[in-house]
C-alpha cells in the first residue's frame, strides 16, 4: 500500500514557475515507477511526466517538455515537479501516481493517488 500526499499548488502568473511535491509512504517506494496527472475542468486527466523506480528514466507529454521536470528522491519518499514558463492551459488540479514496474497512461491502471492540488496560471 502507497499513499501519496502532494503540496505546492497555487496561483502563479503566465511565465511563472511552480514545484509541486509528493511525499510517499511505503518502505518499498523505490520500485514504484511515479507519474504526474493533471486534469482541468472539463477535460480528461492527463499524464504530464512519469519517472521509473530508479529515476533513471522519465518521460513528459510534449505540451510539458522543456518547461517541466520531473525529479524524485527514494532517501526522502519524494517526488517532483518543476513547472517552468507556465501558461494558462497548464490550470488544472495536478495528482501524484504510483504503479509498480511502469506508469501507465490510462489514469485506471494506476492504483494508487494522492488527493491533488491545484495549479492556476493567469494570463
Amino acid at each position: 500500500q502507497v499513499q501519496l500526499v502532494e503540496s505546492g499548488g497555487g496561483l502563479v502568473q503566465a511565465g511563472g514557475f511552480l514545484r509541486l511535491s509528493c511525499a510517499a509512504s511505503g518502505r518499498t517506494y523505490y520500485t514504484y515507477a511515479m507519474g504526474w496527472f493533471r486534469q482541468a475542468p472539463g477535460k480528461e486527466r492527463e499524464c504530464v511526466a512519469a519517472i521509473s523506480g530508479s529515476g533513471d528514466s522519465t518521460s513528459y507529454a510534449d505540451s510539458v517538455k522543456g518547461r517541466f521536470t520531473i525529479s524524485r528522491d527514494n532517501a526522502k519518499n519524494t517526488v517532483s515537479l518543476q513547472m517552468n514558463s507556465l501558461k494558462p492551459e497548464d490550470t488544472a488540479v495536478y495528482y501524484c501516481t504510483a504503479r509498480p514496474g511502469v506508469v501507465k497512461q490510462t489514469p485506471g491502471q494506476n492504483p494508487y493517488w494522492g488527493q491533488g492540488t491545484q495549479v492556476t496560471v493567469s494570463s
